[in-house]
C-alpha cells in the first residue's frame, strides 16, 4: 500500500471537561477503534467521517478522510481517489471486527462533506467525499442510520461509540479560510506533494 494510502491510529488523548469523559481527538487521515466509553472528536470541512458501530456490543470507531483529487481518472474505479476512499472505510471496519464487533451489527452515522475548501469547489470535493462514503456504506449492505453531509459549514463531531449518540456543532462563526488551508494542506499530502506533517483542525 503506497504512503498516499496511509491510514493511522490517532494518538491524540485528552479528557473532554464538557462531557467529563476520556476523548481522542481524530486528525485528517486518521481512525480510531475502541471497546470502552471514550468519546470520539474530530472537526470536519470536505472531509468525511464514518461513526460505525456494532449496535449490540457498543464497540465503535470513526474514521476521518477525504478524496484525493481524481483528475483525469475520476471516471476510473481504479483511481488513487476511490483506491484511498476504499482503504479508509476498510481499515476502519476491519480493525472494529478485530476488536470483537459483528459485521452484521454494524450500523454508520456519516458527516461533512461541506463546500469549505474555496480553492477546490470546481473539482466538488465535498459532494464527492459524500457520495462515496453512502455509496460505500450501501454497497457493504451497512445500514446509515443519521447523516449530516454537505452544506457549507464546517462541522464538529462528536461520537459516543457505546451508547451511539452524535452530537454535531456547525461552526458557522469559525473563519472558513482556516480550515480550508489546513484541508487544502491535507489534499496536497494526500498528492504526494511532499507536505507530510499532521494537520490539525482544532483551534
Amino acid at each position: 500500500m503506497s504512503a498516499i494510502l496511509d491510514e493511522h491510529l490517532a494518538t491524540n488523548f485528552y479528557f473532554d471537561r464538557n462531557f467529563n469523559s476520556d476523548a481522542v481527538k481524530l486528525l485528517p487521515g486518521e481512525y480510531y477503534v475502541t471497546d470502552k466509553d471514550v468519546l470520539l472528536v474530530t472537526v470536519l470541512g470536505s472531509c468525511v467521517a464514518a461513526c460505525i458501530r456494532d449496535c449490540y456490543s457498543g464497540i465503535g470507531g470513526m474514521n476521518h478522510f477525504m478524496l484525493p483529487d481524481a483528475g483525469s481518472d475520476e471516471g476510473n474505479p481504479l483511481a488513487a481517489s476511490a483506491r484511498y476512499g476504499t482503504y479508509a472505510m476498510e481499515i476502519l471496519i476491519n480493525q472494529l471486527l478485530k476488536l470483537g464487533a459483528r459485521r452484521s451489527n454494524l450500523e454508520a452515522k456519516v458527516f461533512g462533506g461541506g463546500n469549505v475548501l474555496d480553492g477546490l469547489t470546481v473539482a466538488n470535493v465535498g459532494q464527492r467525499n459524500a457520495d462515496f462514503v453512502l455509496q460505500f456504506l450501501k454497497t457493504e449492505k451497512i445500514r446509515v442510520v443519521a447523516q449530516d453531509l454537505v452544506d457549507i459549514f464546517p462541522r464538529k463531531v462528536y461520537f459516543f461509540p457505546k451508547n451511539s449518540k452524535v452530537m454535531v456543532k456547525k461552526l458557522r462563526t469559525m473563519h472558513n479560510s482556516t480550515i480550508s488551508q489546513r484541508e487544502k494542506d491535507y489534499s496536497s499530502r494526500l498528492r504526494g506533494s511532499g507536505s507530510s506533517g499532521d494537520v490539525e483542525l482544532f483551534s
